[in-house]
């Protein structure tokens, strides 16, 4: 690939030019990130619908697992903004996803760990089966 730019003595002058000229490098290093955010901001503009028509076909033909799964995550988003309006510490929200835990909805009982697995008859075959090895 460095083949294709040493080759181009376009590439080669805008090397030499950044190399020896600081505004001329504070200009390009401009131009190569002001452009692409502008092409990108008018293309998002140009993309982005607000038809209201549209927005209530796509929720009235909603699957039912979509819809409740919407509830969960406005619920769970109110439950947050509202510790969060409290000041209240939410720390142990991460402490306890670390731990493979969950967060009840009970109030002062913030962290109860995960039920453990119950052993089913293929796990007790496969410890037999390691007891009579042995």
């Amino acid at each position: 690939m460095s083949m294709l730019w040493e080759k181009s003595e376009t590439w080669r002058w805008i090397v030499r030019k950044t190399r020896d000229s600081k505004p001329f490098f504070l200009g390009f290093a401009t131009l190569c990130g002001v452009v692409p955010g502008i092409i990108g901001y008018c293309v998002m503009q140009a993309t982005n619908t607000r038809n209201p028509e549209l927005e209530a076909r796509l929720r009235q033909t909603a699957r039912p697992e979509s819809v409740m799964m919407g509830k969960v995550n406005q619920e769970r988003l109110a439950e947050y903004l509202g510790e969060l309006q409290r000041k209240e510490d939410t720390n142990d929200r991460y402490v306890a996803a670390l731990r493979g835990e969950t967060l009840t909805r009970k109030p002062y009982v913030r962290i109860q760990p995960v039920p453990k697995q119950i052993d089913t008859d293929a796990d007790k075959e496969q410890q037999t089966d390691k007891d009579r090895k042995k």
